[in-house]
């Protein structure tokens, strides 16, 4: 039976009869490391308040591990208690401080579908919206993520917007929207440089129709009269530029735009019914 293990590995990977033993007996070695894990803490019957107490002991000690094995131990052993409540909060924040955001998220969404009228269910929310918001990543990369902050944190605006999670949750809302919008600049140069104008007109546009409070604003303009020039549509590139010029007199990109408009003898030229002046119209 063995020799036909080692065969078929052999067989599949194409790797010698040597080589599929090394990686049986070194996936064997990782099975074994892996069960020896304390995912679940030993099962030994204790009051609640003890167990709560030591777990929360362990967690001011900065032994966050076990801290979260109690945690879950008091909803385990006493799931109907006010405790365990207390505990499943506790156990969300102990994941967090691990960056373990999937625990973190799986277990406040887990309290907020048992206890969503509970005094502690904005703290969720808002802890939540924390572990989406704290694994966004570089504009380079998808932003999946993002989005899921954006949606958490608009819900924690929602639900509880005259607290101090709220007031928080607007601030890193506006980052989000940043973020965001730096996605469809990054994609939009992209597709400039490769001389796809109209893909990188949808981009830079959507920046100025779905972002326009964000600090990429500037820029987008600028590529849009960059664009509109390439595209010979003259009217909308000087209208860009002139909405460029009179929002942000004084930026690097005004004076690339006006230098382009020079170069074929344009001059910047606002037009009220342009969708650019429009969009923009209730922002500055």
């Amino acid at each position: 039976m063995a020799h036909w293990v080692f065969w078929v590995v052999g067989r599949y990977f194409n790797m010698t009869w040597k080589q599929s033993l090394t990686v049986l007996a070194l996936c064997g070695v990782l099975a074994a490391c892996g069960a020896s894990d304390p995912e679940v803490a030993e099962y030994i019957e204790r009051p609640v308040e003890q167990i709560y107490n030591e777990a929360f002991d362990e967690l001011e000690r900065g032994n966050f591990i076990n801290a979260a094995l109690q945690f879950d131990e008091v909803e385990r052993q006493h799931p109907y208690s006010i405790w365990a409540r207390r505990a499943m909060v506790m156990a969300a924040y102990t994941y967090y401080l691990q960056n373990k955001y999937d625990e973190a998220i799986l277990t406040g969404t887990r309290f907020l579908a048992l206890y969503p009228g509970n005094k502690r269910a904005a703290y969720v929310y808002y802890l939540i919206a924390l572990c989406q918001y704290e694994r966004i990543s570089d504009v380079k990369r998808d932003q999946l993520i993002t989005e899921l902050a954006q949606q958490a944190l608009i819900e924690v605006i929602r639900r509880f917007p005259d607290t101090d999670y709220a007031r928080d949750a607007v601030l890193k809302l506006d980052l989000t929207s940043d973020h965001l919008a730096g996605k469809e600049m990054d994609v939009g140069r992209y597709y400039l440089k490769r001389g796809h104008y109209v893909a990188a007109s949808v981009r830079f546009s959507n920046v100025i129709k779905n972002f326009p409070r964000t600090s990429h604003v500037p820029e987008a303009l600028h590529r849009l009269t960059e664009v509109y020039l390439s595209l010979g549509v003259e009217n909308e590139a000087q209208n860009a530029a002139a909405v460029l010029g009179y929002n942000f007199p004084n930026s690097r990109w005004y004076e690339d735009s006006y230098a382009f408009l020079v170069e074929r003898q344009l001059t910047p030229k606002a037009d009220p019914s342009s969708w650019i002046s429009r969009a923009l119209d209730k922002v500055f």
